[in-house]
């Protein structure tokens, strides 16, 4: 008799064992049902471009979307991810870096004057940063992440189809303009 009781106590080990696999199985199984329930299209994300518009005098060398590079020169660059759907106190971090004497003229690139040159005129590039908002746009009808460039270091961002200078257009400040003495604040 002790030697089938043995043989029944051995035996309740690998029951346990299997019986502490399935309820692991089912508790993730259940956790797994509940992030799912979590991820709706509220959250769903996309990848877009990013345009620059530079609204300013100054040459824009390049610029950062949520940590996203981009070229400054105007045009679209690839890619910035984003909500698909819009939300209350949606932002975004902007960083970019400004040539203030873009039309500097500076030797040629094959030339020795040039290195030197190039790191006294590259002295003078300044960095700058934003928080901005990202303004609602109408259901799933966001296009291309369109950052504008304006004078006293200020960005607008918008989302919309429509091109700069068309009508529809949320964004219509002057391009090239000139840095005023003093900022407003």
């Amino acid at each position: 008799m002790p030697e089938i009781e043995s043989n029944l106590k051995a035996n309740k080990g690998p029951r346990r064992s299997t019986l502490r696999k399935v309820a692991l199985r089912g508790l993730y199984a259940l956790l797994g049902l509940m992030l799912y329930g979590c991820s709706s299209a509220d959250n769903e994300m996309a990848g877009g471009n990013i345009e620059a518009v530079n609204h300013t005098s100054n040459a824009i060398n390049w610029l950062s979307v949520n940590g996203y590079r981009a070229d400054g020169g105007g045009g679209s660059s690839c890619c910035v991810i984003m909500p698909t759907k819009w939300r209350p106190g949606l932002k975004t971090y902007i960083e970019w870096e400004v040539d203030p004497n873009r039309y500097a003229k500076l030797p040629s690139v094959t030339s020795i004057e040039f290195r030197e040159a190039y790191a006294k005129h590259s002295a003078n590039y300044q960095r700058h940063s934003a928080t901005v908002e990202i303004p609602e746009w109408p259901g799933k009808e966001s296009c291309a992440l369109k950052v504008h460039f304006l004078t006293c270091k200020q960005v607008k961002v918008t989302t919309a189809c429509a091109v700069y200078g068309q009508p529809n257009y949320p964004i219509n400040d002057p391009l090239e303009t000139k840095e005023p003495a003093v900022c407003p604040k």
